[in-house]
């Protein structure tokens, strides 16, 4: 445990300065720095978020390039088949507007996390 910072003990109270003498923070054990997995489920793989996220996002950037394609060879007519074409916009057009979601969901969380008072 972290011993409280008492004010009688700063340097120079009674006079200028006004510099407190704080000590420094004692080693944590390791056991102390390690975040428990949730329900203790590791998540698969060791992936973290932020590579899943990046996954993600590329996979999005596949979906769209994916479209603009079929939609060009469908204005240019050079699609076989139209139907595919269609589906691929509006799947690339569903994705995005779901990666949307997920960022304003995500926002708001944030903005709630930091209107939390302790």
């Amino acid at each position: 445990m972290i011993a409280a910072v008492d004010p009688s003990m700063a340097v120079g109270a009674g006079g200028a300065g006004g510099e407190w003498l704080i000590q420094g923070v004692p080693d944590l054990p390791q056991a102390e720095l390690q975040t428990p997995a949730v329900d203790g489920v590791a998540p698969a793989g060791g992936d973290s978020f932020g590579s899943m996220l990046s996954d993600q996002i590329s996979k999005l950037s596949e979906l769209q390039n994916g479209a603009a394609d079929a939609g060009t060879a469908l204005a240019n007519g050079t699609a076989t088949d139209p139907v595919s074409a269609v589906v691929a916009v509006e799947k690339a057009q569903l994705a995005m507007q779901f990666a949307g979601q997920i960022r304003t969901r995500g926002a708001e969380a944030l903005s709630e996390i930091f209107r939390t008072q302790i």
